[in-house]
Order: C-alpha cells, then structure tokens, then sequence
C-alpha cells in the first residue's frame, strides 16, 4: 500500500510540500495535514500540530 504524505506525489505540491505552520511556527517542516483553526480556517499544519496527534 503506497504512502500518500511521501514520495513522488509531494513532487507536485508548492515547495514540496514545506512551509511554516501556522500553529506551532515552525519551518521548513512538511504540511500535509489538514486542520480548522480556532478562528473557522482550515489550514495545512504539520504531523505535530495534526488534529489526531
């Protein structure tokens, strides 16, 4: 079973997929995660900051 947050699909995203999360600030760290803010946003965090962490 292929792994859909690493490898070759990231290759399509902006910057590979990297940023800085807007929960926890920090950067250069992979967003793949999906996550409502407090303030009804939905924005891509990082494995850390992922709701299911």
């Amino acid at each position: 079973m292929s792994k859909t947050n690493r490898g070759k699909a990231l290759w399509k995203l902006p910057s590979r997929g990297r940023g800085t999360c807007p929960v926890c600030g920090a950067t250069r760290i992979k967003l793949l995660y999906t996550r409502t803010l407090e303030s009804g946003e939905k924005a891509k965090v990082c494995k850390r900051c992922r709701p299911s962490a």
